[in-house]
């Protein structure tokens, strides 16, 4: 089995102003957390699961390819995947993780001609996603001023987490992702209140709140607490969400249409994906408006 790697020593990116927040970019290549696939062997569309729902047209197990992976581990529909049903792909990021376990970890061995280590590439893939997405946000959290106090910490943490993703499978695969993830989510809850706390005014707490088709249209949520809210087809249209902490909202079919995310905290590209907006949506670099928007 491949043997645990060592990371390439390479100089650290400082933090940055907030308005410069892109510049975790450089760091972000470096650790490999934008997603790659032709260098995967279409590890999302075998390992993980899904069920017929309104983001997939058909239900698929664990382990199981699906049927439109094509032999060269591409999708066959991929340039018609909401029409077809498979708006959930669309919208899936992997931060990175398909090309590590390809590539690192397996050592580019293909799970079609090495049967004898698909089910460990099928396992560790989830448990690498997660600690990339980690990495992803810690390095968000490492370019906010504002959180200069617990820089240090950022640092140990998104060191350690690097270090994890270079184990072996088997290591991998006993990693206890849960208990990593609590410690990290601590740290990055404690960036996301020095930068808040510097917003003027009461900011409203709805961190895992149900909000699921909630009329918030002009509502003002700037530096609000919106951690894991579920968002679903919720009216944001004109909301003030400035510098408001996004980490783990569900914004599927959310109408940000006119909504100012402008220094949202912990947003990603794929819940914008997810959500429905306008050419008046204001977003901060390096996140865009989607194409179907």
């Amino acid at each position: 089995m491949p043997q645990k790697r060592e990371a390439p020593a390479q100089k650290r990116e400082a933090a940055l102003p907030a308005h410069e927040r892109e510049a975790a970019s450089p760091e972000r290549d470096r650790l490999g957390l934008r997603a790659e696939c032709g260098d995967c062997f279409g590890l999302c569309c075998v390992a993980l699961p899904f069920a017929a729902s309104a983001d997939f047209a058909i239900t698929k197990e664990s382990g199981k390819p699906c049927p439109n992976l094509q032999t060269d581990f591409r999708c066959g529909i991929h340039t018609d995947l909401r029409r077809k049903g498979f708006s959930g792909c669309v919208v899936f990021d992997c931060f990175g993780a398909g090309q590590k376990v390809s590539q690192i970890t397996f050592e580019a061995q293909d799970w079609r001609q090495g049967p004898h280590v698909a089910r460990e590439m099928f396992d560790v893939f989830p448990v690498m996603r997660q600690l990339h997405e980690l990495l992803w946000y810690l390095t968000e959290a490492l370019a906010l001023p504002a959180a200069r106090p617990v820089h240090a910490d950022l640092r140990t943490a998104l060191d350690r987490t690097e270090r994890l993703t270079l184990s072996t499978s088997q290591e991998l695969a006993g990693l206890d992702v849960a208990a990593h993830r609590s410690d990290v989510s601590t740290l990055l809850l404690r960036a996301s209140e020095l930068v808040r706390a510097r917003i003027p005014g009461r900011k409203r707490n709805h961190r895992g709140a149900d909000l699921i088709g909630a009329d918030l249209k002009g509502a003002g949520l700037r530096g609000a607490n919106l951690r894991g809210a579920l968002l679903i087809a919720a009216d944001l249209t004109n909301a003030d969400l400035r510098s408001a902490d996004l980490i783990g909202a569900d914004l599927r079919d959310a109408d940000l249409s006119g909504a100012d995310l402008t220094g949202a905290l912990f947003l990603t590209q794929s819940q914008l994906t997810a959500a429905k907006g306008t050419s008046t949506t204001t977003l901060s670099p390096p996140l865009t408006h989607p194409t179907h928007w």
